[in-house]
C-alpha cells in the first residue's frame, strides 16, 4: 500500500460490506444495510458507520486512499427484475429473431420440457431492426451494407425512445468494417446513445452468443454508467485522488468508464472475488483446492479454486440470457438468511428461492415481515444472539421467529416449533449441498479433496453442517468472513481481457505464425492499455486461452496455458493441453483427431499492492473469552443442550475450541458442531477440523484442560 488506507465495498441483496484496510496491517470490517432504490445511499451510511465507530471522516479515509474499490449488484439486480435500459437491436436482415431461436432449444436442464416458458426478451420484437448486408465465413462480403436501412431504424429507434442500441451483423468478427460504419451512422443520428458494437465487445465466432452479449451489455450500460457517475462524483467530492476502480465479473478491477462501456462484466462482480480471497487465506498453508461458500440474506454463492486457480465460464446461460465474455464461474441459488419456508402442495416443508431480504426483512428483525426465514430458524435453534447481529445494532425478536415458525411451518406440518426449525435448517443445507456437488462433482472433482472456505455474514451458522455432508474435513474462516468478497477486492489485481476469432486446425508453420501473430497483437494492446493505466512491465502477467475442438465437433472446449512463442513444434504442446482438458471434461480424448482452434483470449493483469496480514496476538486459552451458554440444538429430534458462546473478540492466536460450542464475532456466528474443534490462527483465520476417531479423545482433552 502506498497511501494510508485501502477501502473495498461489496454491495450485497441485503447488507453493503465494508473492508478498511491500513498500512500498518489493520484490517476492519463494517456492515450497512443495502439500499436497492438507490445504492449509493449504502455507501454513504456506510462510511458515516466507519466514521462513527472510528473517529475517522470519510473525506479523510478517501482522501488518503490508494484504493478504493466498488463491487456492485446493480446490473445484475437490473438483470433479475427486467429493469434496463430500453434497447434497439440492429442485426443483419432475416437474424433479427436469433436471440428468441437461441440455437433451436432452451437452456440445459430444460431443452425438453413442454411447460417451461420462454425467457422474457430484453429486446422485444418491434425494437430488433434487420439491415441489408452480409459477410461470409471466410471474411469475404457478399452483400455491402445498406446505410439507408440502418438510418431507418434510427428514426424508429428516436421514435419509441429507446436509451441503449446493440449492433450485431453475421460474421462481423471476420469483417467488421459493417459493423463499425453502421456505428458511426447510430453515433451521427443519436447522439450521446449508448452503443454497443458487437464484434468489439465479443470479437468471437458464434453468432448467437455475440449477439445475446451485447444485447445483455447494451441493456445494463445507461444503468452502470448512471451508477458510475455517481460513484465517482461523490468519491470525488470526499476529495479522492486515484479513480474508483470497480470489481469485475472475470475477477480484476477495472475504471469506471470501462465498466460504463463493458458493463456485462460487472454482472456478478461481488461473488467473483470469493477465490482471490479465498487463495490469500489458504496460503499459509499452501493451500490451493479451495471451494469458497458464500451465503448472505439473499443467496447463495459458491466457487471453486483447483491447483490455485479459479474456475472461469464462458458461453454460458446466465439467468437466461447467454453471455460469451470470461466470468469466474459461481453457482448461485436462493438460499440465504432471508429465505422464506413454506409448504408445497404435497404438504412437503421447503425453504426459497423466495427471500424476506432487507426490506421486511426476516419476522426477528420486527421490521414487518411475518414469514418464517433461515434466519428465524437459527434463531430459534438458539445459534445467534438473541441480543441482535451486527454487535447489537440489528436486535432480533425471539417470539416473532418462534411465531412465524408455528403459524406456517409447525401447525400445519403437526410438530413442534424446535422440530420446524431443524428442519428448516437441514434443507436449507441440503439446497447449498447440491448446488456445492454442482461446481465440484459434477465437473470432475471430488469435493473431500477441497478445503471449504467460509464467507458471507450467514454462512458460519451452517457451515459445519455442509462439510459433514460433503465429507469435506478442514474449513476456513476468517474473522472477515462476513465481508470476505469486500476483502476479495482490495487485494485483488486490474484485469483486462482481449479475445480474437481463430478459426485454424493445429497444423503446420502457416497455422502457428497465425495464432502467435494474434496473441502478440492482444497483448500489445493490453500491455499499452495496462502502461497507460500506471503499470510498468514488470507488473504486468499474461495468461491465454484457446477454444479448441476435434473437427467436425459442435462444441469447444477453453485450455488455459501459459504464454510461448506458437512455433510449428509448439503447436503439438497446444495438442496435448486439449486432449487432457477434454478428457477431464468428458472422460476421453481422440489423440489421432485433428484439432482445430476457434477463438483465443489473452488475459492481462496489473499486479496492485497487497495490505499486510492481519496479525492476532497469542491466546490466554479459550477459557478467558467464555462469555457463558445458550441451549441449543443440534439434532432432528429438537432436544436442547446447554452449549458455551465464545467472544470472538477476546479469543487469541493458538486458541482452540472443541465443538458443541459457538463463537460470536461483530459480524458473524460459527456454529461448530459436535465432533469438529477450531483454533484461531495468528492471521487471523479460524481453521475448523474433524478429527478422526483416533485423535478425537486427545483433542477433547486439550480442549477441557483449556477450558477448566
Amino acid at each position: 500500500m502506498q497511501n494510508q488506507y485501502r477501502l473495498g465495498i461489496d454491495a450485497g441483496g441485503t447488507f453493503t460490506d465494508f473492508i478498511l484496510a491500513d498500512r500498518s496491517g489493520g484490517v476492519r470490517i463494517f456492515k450497512a444495510l443495502s439500499t436497492p432504490q438507490d445504492p449509493t445511499l449504502a455507501i454513504r451510511n456506510g462510511l458515516a458507520l466507519i466514521e462513527e465507530e472510528t473517529g475517522i471522516s470519510s473525506r479523510e479515509i478517501v482522501s488518503n486512499a490508494d484504493l478504493c474499490i466498488n463491487g456492485t449488484t446493480v446490473g445484475l439486480n437490473a438483470l433479475i427484475q427486467h429493469k434496463g435500459a430500453r434497447t434497439g437491436l440492429i442485426a443483419t436482415k432475416g437474424h433479427e429473431d436469433s436471440i428468441e431461436i437461441r440455437l433451436g432449444h432452451k437452456e440445459d436442464g430444460y431443452r425438453y420440457d413442454p411447460d417451461y416458458p420462454p425467457a422474457t426478451m430484453l429486446v422485444p420484437r418491434y425494437l430488433r431492426r434487420g439491415v441489408r448486408e452480409r459477410v461470409l465465413s471466410t471474411g469475404a462480403v457478399h452483400t455491402p451494407l445498406n446505410e439507408e436501412d440502418v438510418r431507418e431504424a434510427c428514426r424508429h429507434f428516436i421514435a419509441e425512445g429507446v436509451e441503449s442500441v446493440a449492433i450485431s451483423f453475421v460474421w462481423s468478427v471476420l469483417h467488421p468494417e459493417h459493423e463499425a460504419r453502421a456505428a458511426e451512422i447510430v453515433r451521427e443520428m443519436m447522439p450521446g446513445i449508448r452503443l454497443t458494437v458487437g464484434s468489439q465487445l465479443y470479437p468471437q465466432v458464434r453468432e448467437y452468443t455475440r449477439t445475446s452479449t451485447a444485447i445483455v451489455n447494451a441493456y445494463l450500460a445507461p444503468i452502470l454508467s448512471n451508477y458510475v457517475e455517481k460513484v465517482d462524483g461523490y468519491f470525488q467530492s470526499l476529495g479522492a485522488r486515484a479513480p474508483v476502480r470497480y470489481f469485475q465479473s472475470n475477477g480484476g478491477l477495472a475504471l469506471g468508464r470501462v465498466v460504463s462501456d463493458q458493463s456485462v462484466y460487472a454482472i456478478n462482480s461481488g461473488p467473483a472475488s470469493a477465490p482471490q480471497a479465498a487463495l490469500y487465506l489458504g496460503a499459509p498453508w499452501d493451500m490451493k483446492d479451495i471451494i469458497t461458500v458464500d451465503m448472505g440474506g439473499t443467496s447463495f454463492d459458491i466457487t471453486l479454486t483447483h491447483d490455485g486457480r479459479a474456475n472461469v465460464s464462458k458461453n454460458i446461460d446466465f439467468l437466461r440470457y447467454r453471455i460469451g465474455i470470461p466470468m469466474i464461474q459461481v453457482e448461485t441459488l436462493g438460499a440465504g438468511g432471508g429465505s422464506i419456508g413454506w409448504i408445497d402442495s404435497m404438504g412437503l416443508m421447503q425453504m426459497g428461492p423466495q427471500s424476506a431480504g432487507s426490506e421486511p426483512g426476516p419476522a426477528c428483525y420486527d421490521q414487518g415481515g411475518d414469514r418464517p426465514t433461515t434466519t428465524d430458524a437459527n434463531l430459534v435453534l438458539g445459534y445467534l444472539n438473541p441480543d441482535g447481529l451486527v454487535g447489537g445494532r440489528l436486535p432480533l425478536n425471539v417470539e416473532k421467529a418462534r411465531s412465524a415458525i408455528e403459524t406456517y411451518l409447525a401447525k400445519p406440518l403437526g410438530i413442534s416449533v424446535e422440530k420446524a426449525a431443524y428442519g428448516m435448517f437441514t434443507i436449507v443445507n441440503n439446497n447449498m449441498v447440491n448446488a456445492i456437488r454442482r461446481v465440484s462433482v459434477e465437473r470432475g472433482y471430488d469435493p473431500r479433496d477441497f478445503v471449504l472456505n467460509c464467507a458471507g455474514g450467514a454462512t458460519s451458522a451452517h457451515i459445519t453442517a455442509l462439510a459433514r455432508e460433503m465429507g469435506i474435513r478442514k474449513i476456513l474462516i476468517s474473522k472477515l468472513a462476513s465481508g470476505l468478497c469486500a476483502f476479495g477486492q482490495i487485494i485483488s489485481d486490474v484485469k483486462y481481457n482481449y479475445m480474437a476469432p481463430a478459426p485454424v486446425r493445429l497444423e503446420g508453420a502457416e497455422a502457428a505464425s497465425k495464432l502467435d501473430a494474434l496473441f502478440d497483437g492482444l497483448e500489445e494492446r493490453g500491455r499499452a492499455d495496462l502502461a497507460a493505466d500506471g503499470f510498468t512491465p514488470d507488473r504486468i502477467g499474461v495468461r491465454r486461452a484457446l477454444d479448441m475442438r476435434y473437427v467436425g465437433q459442435v462444441h469447444e472446449c477453453t485450455v488455459d496455458v501459459d504464454p510461448f512463442t506458437v512455433t510449428e513444434a509448439a503447436l503439438e504442446q497446444l495438442k496435448a493441453a486439449f486432449h487432457a482438458r477434454h478428457e477431464e471434461l468428458y472422460t476421453y480424448s481422440e489423440p489421432n483427431s485433428t484439432v482445430e482452434v476457434v477463438n483465443i483470449e489473452s488475459a492481462l493483469t496489473g499486479a496492485v499492492d497487497k495490505p499486510e496480514r492481519m496479525r492476532i496476538a497469542p491466546g490466554k486459552g479459550p477459557h478467558s473469552a467464555l462469555s457463558g451458554t445458550r441451549q441449543m440444538i443440534f439434532s432432528a429430534d429438537g432436544t436442547r443442550q446447554d452449549t458455551p458462546v465464545y467472544d470472538g473478540a477476546s479469543l487469541g492466536a493458538g486458541d482452540r475450541i472443541a465443538g458443541p460450542a459457538v463463537i460470536q464475532e461483530v459480524t458473524t456466528t460459527i456454529v461448530i458442531e459436535p465432533g469438529w474443534h477450531a483454533e484461531l490462527d495468528a492471521t487471523g483465520v479460524y481453521v475448523l477440523t474433524q478429527p478422526t476417531a483416533a485423535s478425537t479423545n486427545t483433542i477433547n482433552a486439550s480442549a477441557e484442560t483449556e477450558d477448566a
